[in-house]
């Protein structure tokens, strides 16, 4: 019987636990990032990495499409 209640409490502790406070930690900081980025694209005035990052976003759909237009 003890091998049993040590193996569970194993179990929980380790495994419950351990997985659920990782996905927890994976989880916020993922819905911070978004949250943020979400804010960010809402501003009135843009700020210069966005306006970087949103032209080159763009030339990349851009290249895709005629990728895919070439291919055709």
């Amino acid at each position: 019987m003890e091998f049993f209640a040590s193996t569970f409490y194993g179990f929980f502790f380790g495994f419950a636990l351990g997985v659920g406070c990782s996905l927890v930690v994976l989880y916020a900081i993922y819905s911070g990032g978004y949250r943020k980025a979400l804010e960010d694209s809402l501003r009135e005035t843009k700020s210069a990495q966005y306006l970087t990052r949103l032209a080159q976003a763009r030339k990349k759909l851009a290249l895709e499409s005629q990728t895919q237009a070439n291919k055709s």
